[in-house]
C-alpha cells in the first residue's frame, strides 16, 4: 500500500471515529427519559404479596421521582422514568420470559426485580448475562452470599433464613425463661425455597435454645385447607405455633386458628403477618401475634413515608419489606446521580457506596443488606420491630398473645 492510500484510509478510519463518538454524544445528550422496567406478579397466587409490597413502591417511587423533574444524572440534567411493565402472572417461566424481552427487546436501562425468593432466583442468572444490577429485595435466602458472589451485579436486601430463626428463637427462649410459655413448638412451613430455608434454619436453633419441636410438618405451595394442620398443632401441647408461610397461607392459618379457637400463648405467621390489611384478616384481633419483618415505629423517616405511601396509593405500607424496596429504589436513583446510567459503574456503585433512605443510612456488605429486623409483633393499630431486642427502637414483645 503507497503512502497516499495509507494517508486516505487513516483519514477515513478518524472520520469514522469521530463520528461514533459524535453520536455517541448526540445520543446521550438527546435522550428524553430513563426506560426502566419490571415484570411482577398482578395476577395468580403471588398478587397479593407483590400488589402490597413491590408494586405500590415501584409506582411511588416512579411518581415522585417525576414529580420532581426526574432522575438526576453527574452533569445535573433530569431525566423523566418511563416505565415497561409486565405481568409474570405468577409463573417463573413468565418471569423468565418477560426479563429476557426487557433485556433484549425493550433494551430498558434498568429492570426492577419480581415479587418473591423463587423468582428472584429465577430471573438471577439473566439478570448476570445481560449486565443489570438485580436489587433482588424480597429474596430470602441463607445462600445470599454464595449468590452475591456467582452473580456480581446481584444485591440481596432481606437476609437469610438463619437471621429470621435465630432472632425467632432469641425471643421464644427470653419468654420461656421468663415462664411465660413452655418448651414445646410446633411449626409448619411451605415445601419451597422460601419455606425450606426457614424451617433448615429453625430446627437447629429451637433445639440449641432448648426447645422440643413437638410438631414439624411441611405443606405443598397452594394449599387451602390448613384445618388438619391447626388441629395437629393444637394438640401437640406446645405453647408456641409458628408458621413459615407465605400470605394466602397465613391469612388461612389465621383464620383455621380463629375457627378452631387454637390460642396459643405465641402466634406466628410469616409473609403477610406485616401486611396493613392483616387486621382485617384477623377480625381486628391482631393484638400480640408475631411475624417475620418490623419496621422502627420511633422513626419520623418511616413515619414520613408511610404517610406519603398511603396518601398516594390509599393503604399504608407492610412493615417488613415495603420501606426496604423503596429503600433499594432511592440506592439506585442516588448510584445513577453519582455515576451515570452506565449499568456496570451503577453496580459498583451500590456495591460500595453509602446511602440516604427511609430506613437510615445504608451501607451493603458483601453485596447484603445486613442492617434489618428480625421479628415484629402487633401492638395496638402498629406493627412494631421486637428483634433484634438490642437494636434502638425495638419494642418489648407482648406474651402471651391475648386470645382471639
Amino acid at each position: 500500500m503507497n503512502s497516499l492510500k495509507r494517508r486516505t484510509l487513516f483519514c477515513l478510519l478518524c472520520g469514522a471515529a469521530v463520528s461514533a463518538v459524535s453520536c455517541g454524544v448526540a445520543n446521550a445528550q438527546d435522550r428524553t427519559s430513563v426506560k426502566i422496567g419490571y415484570a411482577v406478579s398482578k395476577s395468580g397466587a403471588n398478587a397479593t404479596g407483590a400488589g402490597i409490597t413491590t408494586i405500590p413502591n415501584y409506582k411511588l417511587w416512579v411518581k415522585e421521582v417525576n414529580d420532581a423533574g426526574g432522575l438526576t444524572l453527574p452533569d445535573g440534567k433530569r431525566l423523566p422514568v418511563e416505565v415497561v411493565e409486565y405481568d409474570d402472572r405468577s409463573s417463573a417461566e413468565d418471569a423468565v420470559r418477560f426479563t429476557e424481552r426487557l433485556a433484549s427487546q425493550d433494551k430498558v436501562d434498568f429492570i426492577l426485580p419480581p415479587w418473591g425468593t423463587g423468582f428472584n432466583l429465577a430471573v438471577a442468572p439473566l439478570y448476570d448475562r445481560f449486565g443489570y444490577p438485580q436489587l433482588a429485595v424480597t429474596g430470602v435466602t441463607d445462600k445470599a452470599p454464595d449468590f452475591a458472589a456467582r452473580w456480581k451485579k446481584s444485591f440481596w436486601m432481606l437476609g437469610g433464613g438463619h437471621d429470621y430463626a435465630n432472632a425467632l428463637a432469641d425471643v421464644l427462649k427470653a419468654a420461656r425463661d421468663a415462664g411465660q410459655i413452655n418448651d414445646k413448638v410446633a411449626v409448619i412451613s411451605v415445601a419451597d425455597g422460601f419455606g425450606i430455608d426457614l424451617i433448615k434454619a429453625a430446627r437447629p436453633a429451637l433445639k440449641e435454645a432448648g426447645f422440643t419441636l413437638a410438631y414439624d410438618k411441611t405443606y405443598p405451595v397452594g394449599t387451602s385447607d390448613f384445618a388438619a394442620l391447626v388441629n395437629e398443632a393444637a394438640a401437640s401441647g406446645a405453647d408456641s405455633f409458628i408458621a413459615f408461610s407465605y400470605p394466602p397461607d397465613s391469612f388461612a392459618v389465621t383464620k383455621q386458628a380463629q375457627t378452631a379457637r387454637y390460642n396459643p400463648k405465641v402466634f406466628y405467621v410469616g409473609v403477610g403477618g406485616a401486611f396493613p390489611i392483616f387486621p382485617k384478616v384477623s377480625d381486628g384481633k391482631q393484638e400480640g401475634v408475631i411475624s417475620i419483618g418490623g419496621v422502627d415505629g420511633s422513626s419520623d423517616r418511616i413515619e414520613d413515608y408511610f404517610k406519603r405511601h398511603e396518601a398516594f396509593i390509599g393503604t399504608k405500607p407492610d412493615s417488613w419489606a415495603s420501606a426496604i424496596t423503596y429503600a433499594s429504589l432511592e440506592m439506585l436513583a442516588q448510584s445513577i446521580q453519582r455515576v451515570g446510567l452506565d449499568r456496570a459503574a451503577v453496580a459498583g456503585e451500590l456495591s460500595a457506596g453509602s446511602f440516604d433512605t427511609v430506613i437510615g443510612p445504608v451501607k451493603l456488605e458483601d453485596n447484603q443488606l445486613r442492617q434489618l429486623w428480625w421479628a415484629g409483633q402487633w401492638q395496638g393499630e402498629r406493627f412494631v420491630a421486637i428483634a433484634p431486642a438490642e437494636r434502638p427502637g425495638a419494642a418489648k414483645p407482648l406474651v402471651p398473645k391475648p386470645q382471639w
